[in-house]
């Protein structure tokens, strides 16, 4: 089955201009003006209890609303050996990963429920094994999972997501598929250098949309929990925490909200201290150098 994680790896009013024939003349509102600057300290007193008469049903509607945000999973899936397996929905905390709920697969379906107080990323595990990531958030979310797709809809960041994972994965694939290529075009007939000098250029470009879009994807989604995870699901490709071109121009773009994400924090943390052995151990061998020359 195609395995994908991805931690390893969130009115306008019309202004109608003044005229000869506007309801309030300059007069009514200079007496208004008038009005109030006289009775200051009574437009004051009366705010202040208007502020506490409403302020508590302010906070019931708050209340209310998060009451009634829930979320509902409904999947299914035709891969045969899911059949009586326990799914969890797991969430990523304190380095730790925590059970959020979990349903059992009852002939092809499956079915979670509760109340979504805050957006957040989940990953669907079978057992310790991830199999796909999902933004736990208000609404519907229709699961698919079948030996070649893995398809999470319904709701405005899933949706995003898997078009996201759709494109970024076909991308992929186009890349990969130029092996295939030079293969065909050497047996061809085709000139060697000719076939690789194409193909390194058709390679880099195909390199530079992916990665152009996966920053792109970032950058639009700073403010909500997509931006973050997809970010580590890009620094997860690294063979170690490291500083690249990449990183640093998404950086500096990034607002505090992103820079402060718990993992992406951390990456960073890790990433600078390596660049900064890095730098060291390049001075040392230049040093040695240096002095094995003298």
């Amino acid at each position: 089955m195609y395995i994908f994680s991805i931690f390893m790896i969130y009115n306008c009013a019309k202004i109608r201009k003044p005229n000869e024939k506007s309801f309030l003349s300059i007069r009514f509102i200079r007496n208004i003006n008038t009005f109030a600057g006289c009775n200051s300290k009574i437009v004051s007193c009366m705010i202040r209890m208007s502020v506490n008469r409403i302020l508590p049903f302010l906070l019931l509607l708050v209340l209310f609303t998060s009451c009634n945000r829930k979320y509902k999973i409904e999947g299914s899936s035709s891969v045969t050996s899911l059949d009586g397996k326990m799914l969890f929905l797991k969430t990523l905390r304190d380095g730790q990963w925590v059970n959020v709920d979990s349903a059992e697969v009852i002939h092809g379906h499956f079915k979670m429920k509760g109340r979504a107080d805050s957006v957040m990323m989940v990953t669907l595990y079978m057992d310790h094994e991830g199999i796909m990531p999902l933004v736990l958030e208000d609404g519907k979310i229709v699961v698919s999972i079948s030996n070649t797709q893995l398809i999470a809809k319904g709701t405005p960041l899933n949706d995003k997501l898997y078009e996201f994972i759709d494109k970024r994965n076909s991308l992929e694939v186009k890349i990969e598929e130029l092996e295939r290529k030079e293969a065909r075009m050497v047996l061809d007939g085709a000139n060697l250098d000719d076939v690789h000098g194409q193909l390194a250029k058709e390679g880099e470009a195909l390199v530079k949309e992916m990665n152009d879009y996966v920053r792109q994807f970032i950058v639009d989604n700073f403010e909500n929990v997509l931006g973050p995870s997809v970010f580590m699901m890009m620094c997860s490709t690294l063979p170690y925490p490291v500083m690249t071109p990449q990183i640093e121009d998404i950086m500096r773009t990034a607002p505090l909200s992103f820079k402060e994400n718990t993992l992406v924090k951390d990456f960073l943390t890790k990433a600078k201290e390596n660049m900064q052995l890095i730098e060291e151990q390049k001075r040392m061998k230049q040093n040695a150098s240096v002095g094995g020359q003298k």
